[in-house]
């Protein structure tokens, strides 16, 4: 049973952690996706073709891969406060700059400048949330973490259809006034982190002297039962490249629910208002966020880890599939809600798996391996669909392809067998 002092502690630093952590990923994602609301308008007035807009909506990962793991070793080496900072500073002001972008090559460049700028950001969040929770509460804390992503688009996608339809000042298109209003936050959020975030239960001033010391005990022992892998290990671990390949599998699917759900429902009907196409994509990720929080609760409660990944992205596939095959709005609204719980719900159980093999700067490599590599899934599905819709006509080939995607992703999470003795 656990001791008073036990929940105390994890009561206190999931109040102090979660929420700002969450607000910075809320302003993250959405920096990084609302070019997807953007291109209602943007690709007309900058005759930007589905093939173009794939390809400028997945170079951002091209930047973020090249980047991701040197950024979270410095993360892990200068402190979560400083590089986290820094980081939302200048992703912030690169994004500002897209606003005022005149062709799509800019526009090519200055995403690619954004995935160099935002490298790491989330590889470090989940390496700093191993130094505040134990194994058995990671997927839930990873899930509450993560639940700004489905929050991002439920708040931003109103917001953004009401700046598309009614924001035109100075005589600036709506769409450069969305791109630039959205990178403010991250500017603003830059400065506060730096003075409001601790690198770790040591600099915690909300927690006791023996709360802190009792966290420090907890996480040792959990280190101390890992077998030591050092950084170069964990870079060359076969565990580390099939979760990566995992990961990668996913992502493909995340991302073009990400860039292409404002397109997909504005397709249901002629007479939608970009208002309208906001809010409709809520319904989506609110229901997504409700079950993601109930999965990863499931996962930490039972221990169970690879089928909490693998039936989501099953059931996420066949809406894909499905989609496209039906006219009635209600119907595809309700295969898209499918489609977006299951992308958001394998998030948490997935982020456990690494942690209970990794730790330290194998943790900060490893972590960063995964994500940078899975995350090239994030150009390859959004230039996939775009050039399939372009090639076909239709989106019914890119969305099949990313259901493909996650069909192959949930084969791989069964496979996997995070205590093999074969590997590193």
């Amino acid at each position: 049973m656990p001791t008073d002092l036990e929940r105390q502690t994890i009561r206190k630093v999931r109040a102090r952690i979660i929420p700002f952590l969450f607000i910075l990923y809320v302003v993250a994602f959405l920096d990084r996706v609302n070019v997807g609301f953007a291109a209602l308008t943007m690709n007309k007035e900058l005759a930007i073709t589905s093939q173009q807009f794939g390809f400028l909506a997945g170079i951002f990962f091209i930047g973020y891969f090249f980047f991701e793991i040197p950024s979270n070793l410095l993360l892990h080496k200068l402190g979560a406060r400083v590089w986290i900072a820094r980081i939302l500073v200048s992703w912030g002001l690169v994004s500002l700059c897209t606003g005022f972008a005149q062709n799509a090559m800019h526009i090519y460049i200055v995403r690619f400048m954004l995935g160099v700028a935002e490298a790491g950001f989330f590889p470090g969040m989940i390496l700093y949330l191993t130094y505040w929770f134990r194994q058995r509460e990671q997927a839930q804390a990873v899930a509450l973490f993560m639940a700004a992503l489905p929050v991002s688009n439920v708040v931003g996608a109103p917001v953004s259809g009401l700046i598309l339809d009614h924001i035109h000042w100075l005589g600036l298109s709506s769409w450069r006034w969305l791109l630039v209003l959205e990178a403010i936050p991250a500017i603003v959020f830059g400065v506060i982190t730096w003075f409001l975030l601790p690198n770790g239960p040591e600099e915690a001033h909300f927690l006791h002297r023996e709360e802190k010391d009792w966290l420090h005990s907890e996480l040792a022992a959990e280190s101390r039962r890992q077998k030591p892998v050092t950084a170069a290990g964990a870079l060359g671990s076969r565990r580390v490249w099939h979760l990566a390949a995992i990961y990668f599998a996913l992502i493909v699917g995340l991302y073009v629910m990400s860039f292409w759900l404002p397109q997909v429902v504005k397709g249901l009907s002629s007479h939608y208002s970009n208002t309208t196409v906001g809010l409709l994509v809520m319904i989506p990720h609110i229901v997504g966020l409700a079950v993601m929080l109930l999965v990863s609760r499931s996962s930490d409660r039972t221990g169970e880890r690879r089928f909490h990944v693998a039936v989501p992205a099953v059931a996420s596939a066949i809406a894909l599939f499905t989609v496209n095959l039906v006219q009635e709005p209600v119907l595809s609204i309700v295969l898209l809600t499918v489609m977006t719980a299951g992308i958001y719900s394998f998030l948490g159980p997935f982020w456990a798996l690494p942690n209970q093999f990794l730790t330290g700067y194998a943790a900060a490599s490893g972590i960063a391996l995964i994500n940078s590599v899975g995350n090239l899934g994030g150009f390859v599905g959004p230039y996939m669909i775009g050039s399939l819709t372009r090639w076909t006509g239709s989106m019914f080939w890119g969305l099949a392809f990313a259901g493909a995607s996650l069909l192959a992703a949930a084969v791989l999470v069964i496979c996997f067998r995070p205590w093999s003795h074969s590997s590193s």
